[in-house]
């Protein structure tokens, strides 16, 4: 399974992009959480990462609305990496449901984030979710 789904295009004013030399057109990262802390760790963390000889664009919201706002405008998201627990319990849940069912994305990959170890049982949430990945905070 590719990580990144090749699609690109456009920009947003709400991206960080990290340099190549190669000029290679980057994955597009679209983080959300509602914790201003995890999009400053996720940066930092992915400063100069590569895949595939493409760097990074990392775009930003700090809520399940916001995403949907700015997944309806950039239609080449290759990742997104969603909190669960945003302006409700289940708000990244939600969001996943959009993203497969309303939009019908089946494309970009999608890893729930969860600082609250619990909140959704693992096994239950990817195969009801269609997700790529669950990981506690604390492991990424």
């Amino acid at each position: 399974m590719d990580l990144f789904a090749d699609q690109r295009d456009g920009a947003s004013p709400k991206s960080h992009e990290t340099s190549s030399a190669s000029g290679a057109a980057p994955w597009r990262i679209l983080v959300i959480d509602d914790d201003d802390l995890m999009h400053e760790v996720t940066r930092l963390a992915l400063t100069g990462f590569t895949f595939q000889g493409r760097p990074l664009e990392i775009l930003s919201a700090l809520s399940g609305q916001e995403a949907r706002e700015i997944l309806e405008k950039e239609a080449d998201i290759a990742l997104a990496l969603v909190d669960v627990v945003m302006e409700t319990e289940h708000a990244g849940l939600d969001l996943v449901r959009y993203i497969r069912d309303e939009k019908n994305d089946h494309v970009i990959r999608l890893v729930l984030r969860t600082g609250q170890a619990g909140q959704a049982p693992e096994d239950r949430v990817i195969r009801e979710y269609d997700i790529d990945d669950y990981k506690e905070k604390t492991e990424l």
